[in-house]
């Protein structure tokens, strides 16, 4: 699926999982942010009604026009201010160690070269600042082979979702120490969805 179609689809259907616990583990991702944050990869905006209001600004970075215009919608209405620009995730328009904290969610799952997207928000965050994470992975045995097999066709029809990245362990190997991470599944109930193995936590630059 090409990117702006798939954006639109993203659009369209990426807010259904809300009332199911997604709203509850976006608040659990931004809780107690603070100073300036870069958030990569923004969407429509899921995020911005989450974050606190101890939160000076946010500069979210969205690549794709069609997402870039809904999520300045919806950043009009959220609690902390919130300005959206373009780039990309190896490509953050802001200088060397500026940001206190940068927030991914359901993004370093389709960048392009995820070492190259975790290098850049290491470039501008400050030091020690935080990265806070909420991503899906590949999962262990059985269900991580499954995960391989289909990936493929997954990352063709979801924009270059990749179902199967250990991003755990690309984030350790990037700069990071992680402080906080917990593994579930989203829905929970999740049998077959190839992203349903999710982590979640903090990071510290390092």
């Amino acid at each position: 699926m090409g990117n702006a179609l798939f954006a639109r689809f993203f659009d369209r259907f990426a807010g259904k999982d809300e009332e199911r616990g997604q709203a509850d583990l976006r608040r659990e991702l931004l809780s107690g942010l603070s100073g300036l944050v870069v958030e990569i990869g923004p969407g429509n905006g899921l995020n911005f009604p989450h974050y606190p209001s101890t939160v000076r600004a946010v500069i979210a970075v969205e690549p794709q026009p069609h997402l870039r215009r809904r999520a300045a919608d919806t950043a009009r209405g959220a609690p902390a201010g919130i300005s959206v620009v373009g780039g990309s995730a190896d490509r953050i328009p802001l200088p060397d160690s500026v940001a206190d904290a940068a927030v991914v969610s359901g993004v370093l799952c389709s960048v392009p070269d995820q070492r190259a997207a975790l290098a850049e928000l290491r470039r501008v965050l400050v030091p020690g600042g935080q990265l806070r994470f909420y991503e899906h992975v590949r999962g262990t045995r059985l269900f991580g082979r499954y995960q391989d097999a289909v990936d493929p066709v997954w990352s063709r029809l979801m924009g270059g979702c990749r179902a199967n990245r250990d991003t755990r362990v690309a984030i350790e190997r990037s700069g990071y120490r992680i402080e906080v991470s917990r593994d579930l599944r989203f829905p929970p109930g999740a049998r077959f969805s190839p992203v349903a193995p999710r982590i979640i936590g903090v990071a510290r630059r390092r």
